[in-house]
């Protein structure tokens, strides 16, 4: 038994082929074929069949085209420079981050080692596919083939269910710290906190994995993703059947975990901003700002996503902007909140530095 999936007019004329069928952008129903049977018994379709399937083979896509951000040339160049300079500064900034954290016994609280995770996913999901965008910008064919495409799709779900979860537990970090003062050591010790990283890379692993079966979907026609990257709802509507069931499955996952794990963050927070109203004002102050810049980088990193996939049935012209956000802005954000604005770790960047200066001088 062999299953091929054919236009109803290219069977009513096969003269005309399948591959007339393909490219005229009809829809395409899937019809089952026993080829063996047409042949076995000498049926006049079984060199019809051979020559469809001959055809069908012949006809499917290998790589796929991304399309531009931007259509003028010096707008290009420009975000060219632009997404240079960010993916240079997400990657040394967040592997600062990583390196002081690990190098400083004083950073060795639950909040510090899960930023140190945190800043480890942020620089993999700024490479998964930013170098690739960088250099198309400056490509005349923008290409990329089947294998990289679906190990786009996979390495942004797997990174970016981690980092979803990773941002929960941090919030639960904060939550207790702040709500939970005096029994913050015994609740976030450290076996809690290695559970909550293993969570994290775990949930990460499920979600990508539930992506795994969409990639068998057959592709036999339109080749163009109008994206700068391979994405789930857009790569989908290329395939050669009906989607509808698969975009289903888009919402029931990607779109469940995005909207779920925003609204935990949101209860976190709120809970959080209830507590602090009893501390001084100074205090008070403090906390609302950063908390403030925690809520903005989720904002930034959920709102695209939520946009995406809960709603993959529509086609805007307005993801492949959204995208940019949690794949190229996000990620330098970690650097800035929890870094910058943080007293204690620009501390322990200086004293790191200085010891690295010292030793060089010695040698």
């Amino acid at each position: 038994m062999q299953s091929l999936c054919i236009d109803q007019e290219a069977v009513i004329r096969p003269n005309k082929g399948i591959l007339h069928g393909i490219k005229s952008g009809k829809i395409v129903s899937c019809y089952t074929i026993n080829v063996f049977f047409f042949v076995s018994i000498g049926h006049p379709r079984s060199s019809h069949t051979t020559h469809f399937i001959e055809q069908f083979n012949q006809s499917q896509v290998s790589e796929l085209i991304l399309l531009e951000l931007v259509s003028s040339q010096e707008i290009q160049f420009l975000l060219f420079a632009l997404f240079s300079v960010t993916y240079v500064i997400t990657i040394l900034g967040n592997l600062l981050i990583v390196v002081t954290v690990f190098y400083t016994p004083n950073l060795n609280s639950p909040m510090y080692f899960l930023l140190r995770n945190l800043s480890f996913v942020d620089m993999t999901l700024a490479s998964f596919a930013t170098p690739k965008i960088i250099l198309n910008l400056v490509r005349k064919h923008k290409t990329i083939s089947f294998a990289g495409c679906f190990t786009q799709i996979f390495l942004l779900h797997f990174l970016g269910g981690v980092e979803m979860v990773l941002l929960v537990s941090m919030s639960y970090d904060r939550y207790v710290a702040i709500c939970k003062p005096l029994h913050y050591t015994t609740i976030m010790n450290k076996r809690v906190c290695v559970l909550l990283v293993v969570t994290s890379w775990f949930s990460g692993l499920l979600h990508s994995g539930l992506q795994v079966p969409l990639v068998n979907l057959p592709f036999c026609g339109p080749n163009v993703v109008d994206s700068i990257f391979c994405d789930l709802p857009l790569v989908t509507k290329l395939a050669c059947i009906d989607t509808y069931v698969v975009q289903i499955v888009i919402v029931a996952n990607s779109g469940m975990i995005s909207l779920s794990c925003f609204f935990i963050l949101l209860i976190s927070y709120s809970l959080i901003l209830i507590t602090i109203r009893s501390h001084s004002s100074i205090g008070q102050s403090k906390a609302r700002s950063t908390l403030t810049a925690h809520i903005t980088m989720v904002i930034l990193f959920f709102g695209p996503c939520i946009f995406i996939y809960t709603w993959p049935f529509s086609n805007h012209s307005v993801d492949k902007f959204l995208a940019v956000f949690y794949t190229i802005v996000t990620p330098i954000l970690n650097p800035i909140i929890y870094a910058l604005r943080n007293k204690e770790m620009k501390a322990a960047m200086k004293k790191l530095w200085s010891s690295f200066v010292s030793s060089r001088q010695d040698t």
